[in-house]
C-alpha cells in the first residue's frame, strides 16, 4: 500500500483525491496548515511562516501539492496578488526544498501549476513542448514551476501537472455557471471564441493516480481532455444537456468591468490545449468529448 501525502487537501480537487484514493486502498495523510496535536493523518506547515516539520515528511512514497491561494475568488487587488504568489511560490519551495533534503525522499513529487502558463494564444494549439506566454498568471505559473527545482535536483521525479478548467458541481467555474443556465439565462462569454481547455473530475483524479504510478513520466503534463472547445460551443451543449437556452451571453466590456484584470486572463483569454505527454503514455480518457463530459458530471453528480 502506498502512502501519500497532499497539501491542498481542503480545497475542490485536494478533497476529490483524498477520497478517490483512499478508495483505492492508499494510505493517505494531510499537509495542513492548522496546528495539530498528535493526528497521525495531518502534519501541519506554515507556508507563510516558512515552517514544515520535516521529520515527519520521511517514508511517503509520494506527494501530491495542490496547496494555494484561489485565483478565481475575488478581484485581482495587489494584496490578492501578493497572497497568490506567496501561496504558491513560497509554498511550493519550502515543500521541495524539505522533500530534497530528506534521508528516504518520496519517489515522486506532483506539483500543481495551470494551463494559464501559455498565456492568451488564440487558436493555437498548445502542447507541453509550446512556450510560456505573457501576462500575471503565465509569469506566475513559470516562478511556480520553477520552485520545484530543489526536489528536482536530488533526483527526485517532479512532474509539473497543468490543470484546465475541471468539471464538477461541487465547485469552480462550473458550479457558478449552473444557476443561471438552468434559469434560462445562460450564454457566451465576450464572443465566445476563446478556447477552454477542460477535464471532468473523474479523468482528473485517474490522471493524477497513473502519474504517481507511472515511473516514466516527469515534468510539465498537461491535465486536460483532448477536446478543448470554444467557449461559445461549451455554452452551447451545457444548454443542450440541461435543456435550457443559452442565447443572453455576457459582452466583453461588462466582464472587464465586474472581474476586472481577472476577465483578461481567465474569462476572455483563449488557451487551446491538448494532453500529448498523457496520451502519449497510454492513458485513456473516459470523458474525451465535451457532451460525453457534461452529462456524465451532471448525472453522476446530481443523483450523489
Amino acid at each position: 500500500m502506498m502512502k501519500i501525502l497532499i497539501s491542498g487537501a481542503s480545497g475542490l480537487i485536494g478533497s476529490a483525491l483524498s477520497e478517490y484514493l483512499r478508495q483505492q486502498h492508499y494510505e493517505v495523510v494531510h499537509l495542513v496548515r492548522t496546528e495539530l496535536h498528535g493526528n497521525a493523518g495531518e502534519i501541519y506547515w506554515s507556508p507563510v511562516e516558512n515552517k514544515i516539520d520535516e521529520s515527519r515528511l520521511e517514508g511517503f512514497d509520494a506527494v501530491v501539492h495542490l496547496a494555494g491561494e484561489n485565483i478565481a475568488e475575488g478581484k485581482w487587488t495587489d494584496e490578492k496578488k501578493e497572497r497568490m504568489y506567496k501561496s504558491r511560490v513560497q509554498g511550493t519551495q519550502l515543500l521541495s526544498t524539505a522533500l530534497a533534503g530528506l534521508q528516504k525522499p518520496p519517489s515522486v513529487f506532483i506539483s500543481t501549476s495551470a494551463v494559464g502558463v501559455y498565456g492568451d494564444r488564440g487558436d493555437e494549439q498548445l502542447s507541453e513542448r509550446a512556450s510560456s506566454g505573457s501576462g500575471f498568471i503565465a509569469e506566475l505559473c513559470v516562478k511556480w514551476e520553477e520552485a520545484t527545482k530543489p526536489a528536482k535536483e536530488v533526483g527526485i521525479r517532479v512532474i509539473v501537472s497543468r490543470f484546465g478548467m475541471v468539471l464538477t458541481t461541487k465547485g469552480g467555474a462550473l458550479a457558478r455557471m449552473l444557476p443561471p443556465f438552468k434559469a434560462g439565462l445562460g450564454g457566451k462569454i465576450g464572443n465566445g471564441r476563446q478556447y477552454v481547455s477542460w477535464i471532468t473530475m473523474t479523468d482528473c483524479l485517474r490522471a493524477l493516480e497513473f502519474l504517481i504510478k507511472h515511473n516514466r513520466l516527469s515534468g510539465p503534463i498537461n491535465i486536460v481532455a483532448p477536446e478543448p472547445v470554444t467557449n461559445a460551443e461549451f455554452v452551447k451543449v451545457l444548454g443542450k444537456v440541461l435543456h435550457r437556452p443559452s442565447r443572453m451571453g455576457v459582452p466583453r466590456f461588462i466582464v472587464r468591468r465586474m472581474f476586472g484584470e481577472m476577465a483578461d486572463e481567465l474569462l476572455l483569454s483563449s488557451i487551446r490545449v491538448i494532453p500529448e505527454r498523457l496520451t502519449g503514455a497510454g492513458f485513456q480518457f473516459q470523458h474525451p468529448d465535451i457532451e460525453t463530459a457534461l452529462r456524465h458530471v451532471l448525472k453522476k453528480e446530481q443523483m450523489a
